[in-house]
């Protein structure tokens, strides 16, 4: 393609869908297209899907019919889905809506170019299959742009766990982890152009055993090694399953001052019944004695977690055992849902818990996190913390950035400390933010 065309991307869902769009925005840069932030100027405009949230095909159907009057104004305008409903649905996606020209599964981007010539051509295109060769060595990487401080870098992908409730085995495929040598390059790139804090990223990322000198390297090891990059302040990694925080991994958060001092280890029920019944292969009380173990080595480690209420099978009795385990970890940070059934997978054919009883739970789960969350981030008023900010503020002179433990504090602050990490004061806790004065 000789001219350059526009591309339009959406993206819903994880941090990965995030990282996965940034990869295919250049990976279509190699066929002649570049990045607009309107659909109306587009000449391919990509949807990249998650597949976690309820009613996601649903809701994808949705905005394909949203799309239409683009397609009216703009008779050649290409239209794309990708990730994880396209991997879940694959034609069915083309056959329910003709004006779809690509369907992409998250594990085939790197095919892309070749994708968007043949769209470009006439052809209609879908690939949802799980490819022998590794996405990550074909997909280019970008011009030497300037970043963001804060970005995310994929080290491992796919689960092998198969929780009965979730997809991702399915549309991500078993555990892949990359090459050691690889993220570490990646990694450098990212700090050249100016990032300051990098967030690992894995459908179950403590479980990475990429290929490194001397053989498999682990989670902790890989920290290590980039916590050598000079320029890189920060690390964090995200989402960690239970059964894979080695004791090295949990060393890792006493010994790297690099290693920020925030985990998110989802628990999903406090109820051994319905962990046994999710397939999650561990109990509360093993859970409850590994975060006494973090805690142990990180006094000051703040906690975030996921919930399913209402998972089939579960009884007030299993919902207050997860109450009482909520009590007991005290999180800082938490997503809780409604449990809903997602096709193909194990708890899908079993029978429901009424809706009324579901949204009650749910309510009583989610006042307890709040009050936790709450009074999280108020015992920060007072505290010194440690920001990098990111970003201007909604007032004049105002920067916005993150604390060690996650949260978003502004403070006022001139533009050219963008990029920097800040001590400051905490003043005032509000609704989902902190607000403080540079020390």
């Amino acid at each position: 393609m000789s001219e350059t065309k526009k591309l339009y991307v959406k993206t819903f869902g994880c941090q990965m869908n995030v990282y996965d769009s940034e990869r295919m925005v250049t990976a279509l840069g190699a066929a002649g297209y570049e990045e607009t932030t309107s659909p109306a100027d587009a000449d391919m405009i990509l949807l990249n899907t998650c597949h976690i949230r309820e009613k996601a095909a649903q809701k994808l159907y949705s905005d394909l019919g949203r799309l239409k009057p683009f397609r009216l104004a703009n008779p050649d305008l290409k239209i794309a889905v990708a990730g994880c409903v396209a991997q879940a649905e694959g034609a069915e996606i083309m056959r329910r809506q003709p004006m779809v020209d690509v369907v992409v599964g998250p594990q085939a981007y790197h095919r892309l170019p070749e994708m968007a010539r043949k769209a470009l051509a006439g052809e209609k295109v879908l690939d949802t299959e799980f490819p022998t060769e590794d996405k990550f060595d074909h997909l280019p990487r970008g011009p030497k742009m300037q970043r963001a401080p804060a970005a995310f870098l994929t080290v491992q992908e796919g689960c092998d766990k198969f929780c009965a409730f979730c997809v991702v085995p399915y549309t991500r495929g078993t555990e892949v982890s990359r090459p050691v040598e690889r993220i570490i390059a990646e990694a450098r790139d990212l700090v050249e152009r100016g990032v300051r804090e990098i967030t690992l990223l894995g459908q179950n990322v403590n479980a990475y055993h990429g290929a490194g000198p001397g053989g498999d390297w682990g989670l902790a090891q890989l920290i290590k090694e980039l916590a050598k990059i000079d320029g890189l302040a920060r690390i964090r990694f995200t989402t960690s399953h239970p059964n894979d925080m080695q004791d090295d991994l949990i060393a890792a958060h006493g010994e790297i001052d690099k290693l920020m001092p925030y985990l998110h280890l989802p628990v999903q029920s406090g109820s051994d019944k319905i962990l046994k019944a999710m397939n999650r292969k561990h109990t509360a009380e093993s859970y409850l004695r590994l975060i006494d173990r973090i805690r142990a080595v990180r006094p000051d480690i703040l906690l975030s977690g996921d919930f399913i209420v209402g998972f089939p099978g579960e009884t007030e009795a299993d919902f207050q055992d997860t109450l009482a385990l909520v009590e007991a970890v005290n999180y800082g940070q938490a997503y809780s849902f409604k449990y809903s059934p997602r096709p193909g997978t194990p708890a899908a054919d079993l029978a429901h818990v009424p809706d009324v009883d579901k949204s009650d739970r749910l309510a009583r789960l989610q006042a307890v996190l709040t009050r936790q969350q709450r009074a999280a981030q108020d015992s920060m008023v007072g505290r010194i913390v440690n920001v990098l900010f990111e970003r201007s503020g909604r007032d004049a002179g105002q920067l916005v950035g993150k604390s060690e433990y996650l949260h978003a504090v502004h403070a006022d602050c001139d533009a050219a400390s963008v990029g920097k990490v800040l001590p400051v004061r905490i003043t005032k806790s509000l609704v989902n933010t902190l607000s403080g004065d540079l020390v």
